[in-house]
């Protein structure tokens, strides 16, 4: 069969097969304004809490002075090529300084992206003679690292810790014939139930088996921990923490990312990733505005402070109203809810239309059929005013779904 003739037949796949129904409105929608709580979409203001804008710094202004100063005398070409070879500079180097510093770690290796990253990071540290033993609901970026790993792997159960005990003792057995080790991977906060890795059983296990982990928090740098310093941190075992990788994207509102460890893994990790041995420097505007980013987390506890105060009264306000939001203990809050795909995309159609409120949809094949989530993400940029119109319109949409309100046709929202 010709591939583009496959492609053409499978219809998008399992995500993209709605996209004739979707596009521009449940997938790829365009949010268009100053970044925050209110934005414009298809024309009209949304309540927003769709973005991972933790601490509210995509618009601050000192954030947004910086960026541009960095862009005015930088430009975005600077520096060319990779940091190995003419990519380097002197503000890479104290800004990997200053965020080792600020997460308790002897060194940190900068990294263009996160996604590419922590598939890098993985894929550099293992060997074929190597087991990793994973959480099941691990991020895309840890799943598709480990497609590139030839070696064993073992999954346990979501934060499961006799099922982790089983799948280390089967990596313990196959280790003793390989010669191998064994890497462990989770997430200090999972992105999509918000849960936390339990990060302090895990490491109870060095005790009693050989391994080194790795941690993603990406979702936790900004806002767990004292300061922010990350999940870590918030259980007091960033010491036993053997890697750690966290990302821009969320809580320093930017682009890039950081692993973290001892120092002789992170020059390892610097002659050794190809991700970034063979891709261009982060560029210099990205670099300057991570300073101030980081400068301002560690100035403002408040931001952390206040994001946890729109976090709790929102969480409170779900739990006292009888909302399922599973067990988060991180800003990450999980509506969860009973409903086929059409039910569902009425649903929204009907938050956004009507509500004029704007969140993400999760729906199948990321979950089982039969169940829907609504996303919601609290900033420090939102008000109780804004939690208190939230759970009302939450109240609008159960009772309309227990009804059966939405069981009728798919609508078709594409680029209307």
């Amino acid at each position: 069969m010709d591939i583009f003739e496959r492609i053409e037949k499978n219809a998008g796949g399992p995500i993209g097969m709605y996209q004739k129904f979707s596009h521009g409105y449940f997938s790829f929608p365009k949010l268009e304004g100053e970044i925050g709580p209110r934005m414009k979409f298809r024309g009209k203001e949304v309540l927003n809490w769709s973005l991972n804008n933790y601490l509210g710094l995509a618009n601050h202004p000192e954030v947004r002075e910086a960026d541009a100063k960095g862009a005015a005398e930088f430009g975005m070409a600077a520096p060319m090529g990779a940091r190995m070879m003419s990519g380097q500079t002197k503000y890479h180097e104290e800004l990997e300084r200053q965020l080792a510093e600020f997460v308790g770690k002897e060194d940190a290796f900068l990294l263009n992206y996160g996604y590419q990253g922590m598939l890098s990071i993985i894929d550099c540290l293992l060997s074929r003679n190597d087991a990793v033993v994973y959480d099941a609901e691990a991020h895309a970026c840890i799943i598709d690292g480990l497609r590139l790993h030839t070696g064993k792997r073992f999954v346990y159960a979501h934060n499961d810790m006799e099922s982790f005990h089983k799948q280390l003792d089967h990596a313990s057995k196959v280790v003793a014939e390989t010669k191998g080790g064994i890497l462990v991977i989770t997430e200090g906060v999972f992105g999509m139930k918000g849960d936390l890795g339990k990060l302090d059983e895990i490491v109870k296990f060095k005790k009693d088996y050989n391994f080194r982990l790795l941690v993603d928090d990406a979702h936790g740098f900004g806002t767990m921990g004292p300061g922010g310093k990350g999940t870590a941190a918030h259980f007091g075992v960033t010491d036993q923490v053997d890697v750690l990788f966290n990302t821009f994207a969320k809580s320093m509102a930017g682009i890039g990312a950081f692993v973290s460890s001892h120092k002789y893994i992170i020059d390892y990790l610097r002659y050794n990733m190809r991700s970034q041995t063979y891709a261009k420097s982060l560029p210099m505007p990205m670099v300057m505005g991570a300073f101030k980013r980081l400068e301002l987390i560690k100035k403002h506890p408040e931001y952390q402070e206040k994001l946890w105060t729109i976090t709790n009264a929102l969480q409170k306000g779900f739990r006292d109203r009888g909302f399922d939001i599973g067990g988060t203990l991180s800003p990450v809050t999980p509506v969860y809810m009973k409903g086929d795909i059409p039910e569902a995309t009425n649903l929204v159609v009907d938050l956004r239309e009507n509500h004029n409120l704007f969140c993400s949809m999760v729906v199948y094949p990321v979950i089982p059929k039969g169940e829907l989530i609504l996303r919601i993400i609290p900033t420090a940029a939102h008000t109780l005013e804004d939690v208190e119109y939230t759970l009302n319109c939450f109240d609008s949409i159960r009772g309309k779904l227990l009804a059966g309100e939405y069981k009728k046709p798919m609508p078709n929202m594409a680029d209307k």
